[in-house]
């Protein structure tokens, strides 16, 4: 019975939100990115769970592989186009979303930053502003069954079933089955 209701109440959410995804194919075809951000801004300071299912039902529409089951909780951005989440994946509150692959069943904290890779600046030539350097936006993957804690930044791969503890930034990748920690985070545990 639950799960008829969750799919009456995602089906409501659809019809409700079809401006917003009308809207958004037509400024796709100028900016996806962009017109992905500006959606994700807007979307994003809906309230509680009747938010939460907007959300869910514009991004499955909007995004090639967004599963309706994903909670992306108030306040939360996604910035990219090529960003894939799956099935019982969870995305507290104020957190940042690059470009990525979120595998199923993840649970994410609050004020979660998840950057499209260490090298989105360049900045080696010093006679020309950073912000006309340019960069590089890579595809980050997040494992099956994660766990990563308040305010950690991620810009690499973590391996699946490991846990980044709060406040940790992830630089370098993280084998499967780990816990890692600090700045910047180090493998303290292993879960085999």
């Amino acid at each position: 019975m639950k799960s008829i209701i969750k799919k009456v109440v995602y089906f409501i959410s659809l019809i409700i939100v079809l401006p917003a995804i009308l809207t958004f194919f037509l400024l796709r075809i100028f900016d996806e990115d962009g017109a992905l951000s500006a959606h994700s801004q807007f979307l994003s300071v809906l309230p509680g769970k009747i938010g939460c299912y907007l959300r869910s039902a514009f991004y499955s529409i909007a995004l090639a592989r967004f599963d309706s089951t994903v909670v992306l909780s108030f306040a939360t951005l996604l910035s990219h186009m090529d960003t894939d989440i799956e099935q019982g994946v969870y995305i507290g509150p104020q957190s940042n979303i690059g470009k990525c692959k979120i595998g199923k069943d993840t649970l994410i904290g609050s004020g979660v930053h998840i950057l499209s890779g260490k090298q989105q600046h360049n900045f080696e030539d010093l006679t020309k502003p950073i912000r006309e350097q340019g960069g590089v936006f890579e595809k980050i993957q997040i494992g099956t069954n994660c766990w990563i804690g308040n305010n950690a930044v991620v810009m690499s791969n973590v391996g699946e079933n490991s846990i980044i503890a709060a406040g940790s930034v992830v630089v370098n990748e993280v084998p499967a089955q780990s816990i890692v920690a600090g700045n910047p985070a180090k493998v303290i545990k292993t879960r085999t």
